[in-house]
């Protein structure tokens, strides 16, 4: 079905990304790319897909053939009726505002009738269990409905090859539960599945083969039973997630244990509600953590975490409520001033033309240590070699580690995160850990919004478990 010879690739004027690669995917194959961040997992996506040369540029050797297309020597549009795609963040490949009109959208584009349209749509609904999905404005979905109505556009297209880049990143451990379900239904079918992930538990019964990529070349082929084989510690070592689903714990804390601590952070009568909406988005009545910890936020897609972060943070004038500090009232100006956030999509944050750059343009007091802090800092996040590359040619993993960095530059009191190790591998993963356990040393709050279990594990001081809007 897929056929990669001699193929070597670099963005622009940047290094090979891929060297020489040699690679074959048969037709009905569910196939695991994985690998450390920058490894070349993406880039090989696009080839297949053909977003590489029609979309991304660069210097393109060798040669890609996908259902008998080579794919240099043939229009997207033909690409597209061949393969289908489901990106690590679904919103910037929706062309929408209602859920309907975009799992049909690729089918209005090839031109198929109304009637047959309908009868696809039927179809996918059914077998994927997409009714609850129906109809509904794609700005207020959850990441993980999001997810499935992406899923979904795949699936009416009817094209015969699927990939997914980082699916499982943004999505809670239900949600992932739910996209296996999916992908199994597509093996069921025939299809042809390839998956670029770091989170390989829910993959390793569902893939026919794992691929294992380093520096652009693919460097252990196996089936997923050897690679569970190899051990937790070898899998680590890698660079790669672990093979084994954990669970995140919450045990219950009634606060009063932080209520004599000096310093703490209290939030009371706090609510805040979209527009167009009677109840609430989010409702916390009295609400007490202390400060210089790592709180994490956890709970399902959709449950309010990222409404919590961003009234923590003040980016919203509606959120109603006080918050005190050290037996201050923080209005929203004084959150805006005292808090930096590292959004969950990261390239909504990066402006500048260079890394080392973005790292600047977020230090607030200069001093004569600030290059060197910058340096040691991008040294310390593995991006030294990238700091002259512009953030947004960067992979997803690395932009992640960018926004990061500014966040660690900066002179804010309070720094939130959403979903910070999203598209991170193992190592990188660590890194995070160990550079949030840094900022607490330094005296800061922090606040983590993730689905992470293993980050959880490596850092996390305090829960803030968020159901329905509230903290249960």
């Amino acid at each position: 079905m897929i056929e990669l010879s001699n193929v070597s690739f670099g963005y622009g004027d940047n290094a090979m990304i891929l060297e020489n690669l040699n690679l074959k995917i048969e037709d009905g194959e569910i196939v695991l790319l994985c690998g450390e961040s920058g490894c070349g997992k993406s880039t090989v996506l696009r080839l297949i897909n053909g977003l590489i040369p029609n979309y991304y540029g660069g210097e393109l050797k060798g040669r890609i053939t996908v259902n008998g297309y080579d794919t240099q020597n043939s229009e997207l549009y033909q690409i597209a009726e061949q393969v289908s795609s489901v990106f690590q963040n679904p919103k910037t490949q929706f062309y929408n505002i209602e859920s309907t009109e975009e799992m049909v959208f690729s089918l209005e584009n090839r031109g198929v009738n109304r009637e047959e349209m309908g009868k696809r749509l039927g179809v996918t609904v059914k077998k994927l269990g997409m009714e609850g999905l129906l109809d509904r404005s794609l700005f207020e979905m959850s990441g993980g409905e999001r997810q499935k109505v992406a899923c979904a556009c795949a699936d009416t297209a009817g094209t015969p090859v699927i990939v997914l880049d980082e699916p499982s990143s943004n999505l809670d451990l239900g949600s992932i539960d739910e996209l296996a379900k999916i992908i199994a239904q597509w093996k069921k079918d025939g299809k042809t599945v390839i998956v670029a992930e770091h989170r390989l538990y829910y993959m390793i019964p569902l893939a026919d083969r794992v691929l294992y990529m380093k520096n652009g070349k693919v460097e252990m082929e196996c089936k997923p039973e050897k690679l569970i084989a190899l051990g937790e510690t070898t899998i680590s070592q890698m660079g790669l997630r672990s093979a084994k689903r954990h669970d995140i714990e919450v045990k219950r804390n009634d606060g009063e244990a932080f209520e004599q601590e000096s310093g703490s952070l209290h939030i009371k009568d706090f609510s805040y509600k979209y527009r167009g909406c009677k109840e609430p988005a989010l409702r916390i009545d009295d609400l007490t953590v202390p400060s210089n910890r790592i709180i994490c936020v956890v709970g399902d897609n959709g449950a309010g975490k990222s409404t919590f972060a961003r009234t923590i943070c003040g980016l919203d004038r509606h959120a109603k409520g006080v918050i005190e500090y050290n037996n201050k009232c923080l209005k929203r100006k004084d959150r805006l001033k005292n808090t930096f956030m590292v959004m969950q999509d990261v390239t909504r944050q990066l402006f500048t033309d260079e890394v080392s750059d973005e790292l600047r343009s977020c230090v607030e007091e200069e001093a004569e240590d600030s290059e060197s802090r910058i340096l040691s800092l991008l040294e310390h996040l593995n991006l030294s070699d990238k700091k002259e590359r512009h953030p947004q040619s960067l992979s997803g993993g690395e932009k992640q580690r960018v926004a990061i960095g500014s966040a660690m530059v900066s002179s804010r009191e309070f720094i939130v995160f959403d979903e910070p190790t999203s598209g991170l591998d193992y190592k990188n993963m660590v890194r995070v850990a160990r550079l949030l356990k840094e900022l607490k040393k330094h005296g800061k709050t922090i606040f983590v919004i993730t689905h992470d279990p293993e980050l959880i594990s490596l850092c996390c001081d305090v829960f803030i478990n968020i159901k329905d809007g509230t903290a249960v």
